[in-house]
């Protein structure tokens, strides 16, 4: 069954049972095989999808010899380390950000915390404040605090801000515009979500991926960097993520692929195997385990 015959049938299942999906798309390496939309298709918030754009730029500083995955944080922010802080805190490197296991040991400066204003005015001096509950790089808990630590290295390293050192290296070359994407008090970009992206350029960096880094014959992101940040490399302690984590990207073994993944379902599958990316957007007010059951099911499980 061709590609367009399965997303029609999907398509037609979708408003049939109502199912709470925005918008849904198939491509290669190349280019769209097919886009359907319920809703006008214009940039949305794709919150934690985000940080799989974010590691993306810090693999092409790390490309460009201006980071290292063994760049310690503290190093980059010492104007910011506490009088008797914890030998712990010295320890935190680029790489256990990346894994989500920079051993601060709980979810900080997620969504509710940053509405309520938790961590202002200055979400460094914040975070460098927190205890150490435990040896970085020893165990995941997801916490957007280390994604946007994450963005400011990334900002320390190449003197720009993260949009601008994204929008230049990747966004641009891709076509996209410069995104709307949710800025701290200071003006720096949450590296941990916030950007607003539609459909089709969202799942472009599945696309860029999947392509081994390469976009209309030019050199978008290292293909080093690719096979290190869609590997696992780090365990995930709970159910539902058995295939652990990689660089802010979700390995999905029974997919044989990974994910960038954001709240409420703004989804990029990328399907090496099948040499194909599936990217949805989902409303806030939805279900997205009704989505990801039916997308799994009637769409990737017949590709």
């Amino acid at each position: 069954m061709s590609v367009e015959k399965i997303m029609k049938e999907f398509s037609d299942y979708v408003t049939d049972v109502q199912l709470p999906l925005e918008g849904i798309a198939v491509g290669n390496g190349k280019e769209i095989l097919y886009e359907q939309h319920f809703r006008p298709d214009i940039p949305r918030n794709i919150y934690s999808h985000t940080k799989s754009f974010t590691a993306t730029a810090a693999g092409i500083a790390i490309t460009d010899g201006l980071l290292s995955l063994e760049d310690r944080l503290a190093d980059a922010f010492r104007e910011y380390v506490p009088q008797q802080a914890s030998p712990l805190l010295y320890e935190i490197k680029l790489k256990h950000l990346l894994t989500m296991s920079s051993g601060f040991g709980k979810p900080y400066l997620m969504g509710k915390d940053r509405r309520r204003g938790v961590g202002l005015p200055d979400y460094m001096k914040y975070m460098l404040s927190r205890e150490m509950l435990e040896r970085p790089g020893e165990h995941f808990v997801y916490s957007t605090a280390d994604s946007i630590l994450i963005g400011r290295m990334v900002e320390h390293a190449t003197g720009q801000t993260l949009s601008q050192y994204l929008y230049d290296r990747v966004l641009e070359p891709l076509g996209i515009g410069f995104p709307i994407w949710e800025n701290d008090t200071q003006g720096h970009p949450n590296g941990g979500g916030g950007m607003h992206l539609k459909l089709s350029d969202m799942m472009k960096l599945g696309q860029v991926y999947l392509a081994g880094g390469v976009w209309k014959s030019k050199r978008i992101v290292p293909k080093e960097w690719i096979d290190m940040a869609t590997r696992k490399q780090i365990e995930v302690e709970e159910e539902g993520n058995e295939g652990g984590y990689g660089y802010q990207f979700w390995i999905v073994p029974e997919a044989e692929g990974y994910q960038a993944a954001g709240s409420f379902g703004q989804v990029t599958t990328i399907l090496p195997q099948k040499g194909l990316v599936v990217a949805v957007q989902c409303p806030e007010r939805g279900d997205y385990d009704r989505v990801k059951k039916a997308v799994e099911e009637r769409l990737i499980g017949l590709l």
